[in-house]
């Protein structure tokens, strides 16, 4: 009798291989990091100078109180305090604001933003033909307005107080009873109404100066038109970490010269 050979079966169960330890989880995850970091720099690439400085000033110092930047910023100029470091980013929001305008190539001579001790000085300068007043007048023409507007309302954005300067050139009146004194107050005066009207908050004027003929541009040429300006001041703000509730102004509040609420007065003549 043959012997009968065992039948042997053979069973293959199936499943996944060995155990690789979830390596390409961490790769993975790598991979997702990455291509948020960059969609995050393509973002910061399309935003505002002012959007960028505020991102980098929160991971800078996210807790916000030593500049005041990247903390709290809700919009473009809200909680937003300029001190003199930063002075120079409201300068080239405005001109951006300005480029916008229709009479932008007309205007732009007219136009000066300087950083000083004081803040950032804005100064409309006239031409001969009148390009924000006519001659010997207070009443704003039309492209004077609109510049205050535009200037307004970018400026009411923010918490720094404001003053508002009024300068003419040397050439005297006929009538004594109303000068270059007049003339320039009613003019900052004229100024600030527009100002007020279009974004500016009330309590943000603290000083509206008429300074006459006593600050000319050019000194050598006291008959020359660009002498005849209105200057805004945006003043710094002191702020430190120990009292971020209360800015002060660094010019500080100063009794106000000439009346704010007082419409101009009647001129009797135009200058000669």
């Amino acid at each position: 009798m043959d012997k009968t050979r065992p039948i042997i079966i053979l069973k293959k169960k199936g499943g996944h291989g060995g155990h690789h330890g979830g390596a390409w989880k961490v790769a993975y995850a790598d991979f997702v990091t990455a291509m948020m970091a960059l969609f995050i720099v393509l973002w910061l690439l399309n935003s505002s100078k002012q959007v960028q400085e505020a991102v980098g000033g929160y991971f800078k110092d996210p807790t916000g109180n030593s500049k005041k930047v990247g903390s709290d910023m809700a919009g473009s100029g809200e909680n937003f305090v300029l001190t003199r470091d930063n002075m120079p980013r409201l300068k080239e929001q405005l001109q951006q604001a300005v480029r916008q305008m229709t009479d932008f190539e007309k205007l732009k001579s007219h136009i000066e933003m300087t950083v000083t001790a004081e803040g950032l000085r804005i100064e409309l300068s006239e031409s001969a033909s009148g390009t924000f007043f006519d001659s010997g007048k207070a009443k704003l023409k039309g492209d004077g307005s609109d510049m205050l507007i535009t200037l307004a309302q970018e400026l009411g954005k923010l918490p720094n107080k404001l003053s508002i300067e009024g300068h003419t050139d040397s050439q005297p009146y006929t009538s004594a009873a109303y000068g270059n004194w007049e003339l320039s107050t009613d003019r900052a005066n004229a100024a600030r109404r527009v100002m007020q009207a279009n974004g500016i908050r009330p309590d943000q004027v603290t000083q509206v100066r008429g300074f006459a003929d006593q600050r000319l541009r050019k000194a050598d040429a006291p008959l020359d038109p660009s002498n005849r300006r209105i200057s805004l001041i945006v003043q710094y703000i002191v702020k430190t970490n120990n009292d971020d509730d209360d800015a002060t102004p660094a010019q500080g509040r100063q009794k106000t010269e000439g009346d704010q609420s007082a419409p101009p007065q009647e001129k009797p003549s135009a200058k000669e």
